[in-house]
Order: structure tokens, then C-alpha cells, then sequence
């Protein structure tokens, strides 16, 4: 019987990648997204030519009570949850002194607190069905720190360290929990790099190139599979060597 999947943040970048590479691997797929329906559309027509069987899942993954409408909606269309992936997320750059407190809470809520409310929302179903895989994306920037982006890199170390201890926590459940951290992916997240700052980018990479969506996509696709059956606790940075 197909697994069902749960990408946030799927509308777009990484998490779009994501959505088809599991679609063609034979996932059902529950698409998560918050407002753009334009472009929720057009996976969707993407999925159902595939032939996936997809759902849209529409709300903001800081609001907990949504959330958990959310997953009983997945549920209830899909059978359940067997594989999470905590993908949306949200930037500000600027120096710590410019940001204001509910720009740091908007960071906070959604790349932290965000992972916390879906896996919260999930777990009942995954217990259920005797197992589960999550995979939260962080970012190198919660290994090594940003400048100019505090919050996001606090946002993604406590993903880090989520990530560890839910490991152990779950892993008598046979559910495994990992944690992806990409480098510099060519999304739409980079538009405020100009030429000269993408250029400086490239020549941090050691593989000379920034990354794709599809680098990201297949990564999480490897933890899914019963290929990492025994893997868990564990962050893989996609990044190219990224930063050096």
C-alpha cells in the first residue's frame, strides 16, 4: 500500500521539488502550503499528470489548532501520516539591532515552532500505523551561523537539536527523525543576492555551483526509503562543501 507524505511549504522551491520527486516514487502526497493558491494549483495539475494521488493542504503551520486540522484532514483523505517533512520557512535579513521583536517572532514561529506543531500533529497517527520517518530542514546556517540572519540561524540550530533529541525519544516507536541542512539552493529565497553576491556564494562552495531544489528533493527522498531504515539522529548537509 502507498505511503502517504506530508511536505509543508510545497508550493514552491524545495518543497515543490520534494512533492514530485515522492509523486513519481509513488507516494500519496499532501501538499502543504499557506496562501499561494496560483501556484498550489499548478502542482496539483502536476501531480494529478503523474498520477499521484494529492491533496492540497491549505494554513499557517505557527498556528497549532490549524495544524492539527490539518493532519486530521490528511487523515481522513489519505489514510495517515507515514512520512513528515518539515519544510516551510521563512528569513529576515538584517543586523540583530534592526530587527524588531515580532520579526524575530515570525522567524521563530514558523521555522521552529512550525516543525514542533507538525510533528506534534502527526505523531498520533504515526503510532498508530507502527512507525514513521521525519525529516526537518534546517539549514547550514544552524550549524555554522549566518551574519545578519539571527534568527533564522537560531530557528534552524533548535531544528538541529530538535531533530537529536526526538531520535531517541521516538526511535523505540520505530519512528526515525532527521534532519536535512542545505547549503545555497537556487530558489526563489535568493533573490535579495545580486550577481556579485551569488558569484561569492559559488566560490564558498567547493563543488562550484549553487544547489538545486532536486539536490534537496532526492536527499529527502534517500532518508524516506527503506534504504536508511537505520538511520536516524542524523543532519545531511546538502550544500556542496558550503561554507569554506
Amino acid at each position: 500500500m502507498a505511503k502517504t507524505v506530508w511536505i509543508s511549504g510545497a508550493s514552491r522551491g524545495i518543497g515543490k521539488s520534494a512533492a514530485l520527486h515522492f509523486a513519481h516514487a509513488g507516494y500519496k502526497i499532501a501538499a502543504g502550503y499557506h496562501e499561494n493558491d496560483t501556484a498550489m494549483q499548478s502542482l496539483m495539475q502536476q501531480l494529478a499528470e503523474i498520477g499521484a494521488m494529492a491533496v492540497p493542504v491549505k494554513g499557517d503551520i505557527a498556528d497549532p489548532a490549524a495544524v492539527e486540522s490539518m493532519a486530521e484532514y490528511i487523515c481522513s483523505t489519505l489514510g495517515g501520516i507515514d512520512i513528515l517533512i518539515a519544510n516551510a520557512g521563512v528569513a529576515h535579513y538584517s543586523m540583530l539591532e534592526d530587527m524588531a521583536y515580532n520579526e524575530w517572532r515570525r522567524v521563530i514561529d514558523t521555522d521552529l515552532t512550525g516543525v514542533y506543531n507538525m510533528i506534534h500533529a502527526s505523531l498520533p497517527s504515526m503510532r498508530r500505523r507502527g512507525g514513521g520517518s521525519i525529516i526537518n530542514v534546517s539549514s547550514v546556517w544552524g550549524i555554522y551561523g549566518g551574519s545578519c540572519e539571527a534568527a533564522y540561524s537560531a530557528a534552524k540550530a533548535g531544528v538541529i537539536g530538535l531533530t537529536k533529541a526526538l531520535s531517541r525519544e521516538l526511535g523505540p516507536s520505530g519512528i526515525r527523525v532527521n534532519c536535512i541542512a542545505p547549503g545555497v539552493i537556487d530558489t526563489d529565497m535568493m533573490v535579495k543576492f545580486d550577481e556579485t553576491d551569488r558569484q561569492q556564494l559559488i566560490d564558498s562552495t567547493p563543488l562550484g555551483r549553487l544547489g538545486t531544489a532536486d539536490d534537496v528533493a532526492g536527499a529527502m527522498l534517500f532518508l524516506a526509503s527503506d534504504s536508511a531504515s537505520f538511520i536516524t539522529g542524523q543532519v545531511l548537509e546538502v550544500g556542496g562543501g558550503f561554507p569554506y
